[in-house]
């Protein structure tokens, strides 16, 4: 029993070294991933239980997120049908936030990967580039949540808002060169205005919180 135990904080203190978590972290995920899993080592239907996930309108995509294994550390591309819990502790490491001694380029490299997390949700083909097709399915889930909007109404303001947002922070790029799709590069140009530090975040470190967001904190 005393080595199975050692061999687990061994275990658990690699993932934290891995993922930048605190220990006591990476045990109250563990004892997370097993409610989710229903104790078992692998889990195929994330969240699902989660209550705040519930009339969240990215909801799919977020399940989604957490079995694509771009998002796992592997350098790899396409998706898992499971998931164990080194692979969930990667997923969720995106949305750690920082603490009072990261580093500036701690808090640069964080938030790079937020941004890569966030370009890999819209980029749902895994082929580098963000269309226009893909960007509006995403607005127009957003905004179908809202019942006063209809589908054409939506994929206007899609349109609209991403070569607005393209045309002022990209400017060598001309509509037609953008509705081919945008680079991560780009979408890290077109976002660099913004706070991610806040706004990707993550209430799920609590065993006791079953909050979950991608979105400003309000805490």
């Amino acid at each position: 029993m005393g080595a199975s135990q050692t061999r687990s904080e061994h275990k658990h203190q690699h993932l934290a070294d891995e993922t930048g978590f605190s220990l006591e972290q990476v045990k109250n995920l563990h004892k997370r991933f097993q409610q989710l899993s229903g104790n078992e080592e692998t889990i195929r239907e994330l969240l699902d239980s989660v209550p705040a996930l519930a009339n969240n309108p990215i909801r799919k995509q977020i399940i989604e997120a957490f079995f694509d294994k771009r998002n796992q550390h592997h350098d790899e591309v396409g998706t898992c049908e499971e998931i164990g819990f080194e692979q969930f502790l990667m997923v969720m490491s995106h949305f750690r936030p920082p603490t009072l001694k990261t580093t500036v380029e701690e808090k640069e490299a964080m938030r790079r990967e937020k941004l890569r997390f966030l370009f890999n949700m819209h980029d749902t083909d895994n082929d580098g580039t963000i269309t226009l097709a893909e960007y509006r399915k995403v607005v127009e889930e957003l905004l179908s949540k809202s019942g006063d909007i209809g589908q054409e109404a939506a994929k206007a303001i899609a349109d609209a808002a991403m070569l607005e947002v393209a045309s002022t922070n990209v400017p060598h790029m001309a509509p037609e060169d953008f509705y081919e799709g945008i680079t991560f590069e780009h979408f890290e140009q077109i976002l660099k205005g913004l706070e991610m530090e806040t706004r990707m975040h993550i209430r799920f470190l609590d065993v006791g919180t079953t909050t979950m967001a991608c979105g400003k904190s309000t805490s």
